[in-house]
């Protein structure tokens, strides 16, 4: 059993001074407030819920770096996302699962107590499946387990390469599924992620508007009624004009008018609303992911 004397804590009702906290087998098992420090506490001045980082990719921390230079004048996210695309060639499931502990290490040692891990690194180089579809789920959470980091696991549907339904490109072979190989690869991937902790949790993530289509999520919704809901949605002005073209709406317009957007809903970056947008997001209980 350890003990907490916080002059000043962030509680669920609000601040409260002179906090005691107990801790028994690594949970909160008792809080009082306007209590007396004793001998042996950990004292702190303030004290707050450990954050949660909503949104990694923690693959890409071993290509931080690679692209922080001045390239041509028409460099741009499309430009960096080919780097990302020859780097993911090289990863095996065990550099993933290596770097994926480094990098929730590395949360942790930030103040981080949990991670979405929004996972889309899913096959072989080749774009084979692995024997265990869920593969390179299992070293995340593996990852997740060294580090004992909080893991909401968030395996990734990415089905085109584009609006439209574009064809997958070279460097995206490593990230396909249809609805149905993907829910092989959750099932799978679903009781790992439950044996982990009690701070473990598995969602979906829809990739984007642009990397699936209405009737594989909706399809992707209803075979997943429960659980969180991560997505990419107006990261960058071209996908906006994009999915206009397509939808004749903007993404997160479209997604509200189609989509049982609610609580359990991340809409990762939403950089490029307009205010319509802006309310209707307010107003669906739904979260911004801001990256």
């Amino acid at each position: 059993m350890a003990m907490i004397f916080a002059k000043t804590a962030r509680l669920a009702r609000g601040w409260a001074s002179d906090v005691r906290i107990e801790l028994k087998a690594g949970m909160i098992s008792r809080i009082d407030v306007m209590a007396q420090q004793k001998p042996g506490d950990v004292e702190v001045d303030i004290l707050l819920p450990a954050l949660c980082n909503v949104h990694s990719h923690s693959f890409q921390r071993a290509m931080a770096a690679m692209s922080e230079f001045r390239g041509e004048k028409d460099d741009s996210f499309w430009t960096w996302r080919q780097l990302m695309y020859r780097f993911v060639e090289h990863l095996r499931p065990e550099h993933i699962e290596a770097i994926a502990a480094l990098t929730f290490m590395e949360m942790l040692e930030s103040g981080f107590a949990a991670v979405g891990e929004f996972h889309y690194l899913h096959h072989q180089p080749d774009g084979q499946r692995y024997d265990n579809p869920a593969e390179t789920s299992r070293r995340i959470v593996e990852g997740a387990r060294t580090s004992g980091i909080g893991l909401t696991h968030l395996p990734v549907l990415y089905t085109y390469g584009g609006a439209e339904k574009k064809a997958l490109g070279p460097g995206q072979s490593r990230f396909g599924n249809d609805v149905e190989g993907f829910n092989r690869l959750f099932g799978e991937a679903a009781p790992a992620v439950r044996e982990l902790s009690l701070d473990a949790r598995i969602g979906i993530a829809p990739h984007s508007l642009r990397a699936t289509c209405p009737q594989d999520l909706a399809q992707l919704l209803m075979a997943h009624p429960k659980g969180p809901v991560h997505m990419h949605i107006s990261e960058q002005e071209q996908e906006v004009a994009q999915i206009k073209s397509w939808f004749g709406a903007r993404p997160v317009e479209w997604l509200l008018d189609n989509a049982p957007v609610e609580g359990r809903w991340c809409l990762i970056h939403a950089t490029h609303l307009n205010g319509a947008e802006i309310s209707g997001l307010a107003g669906s209980g739904a979260v911004a992911g801001l990256c």
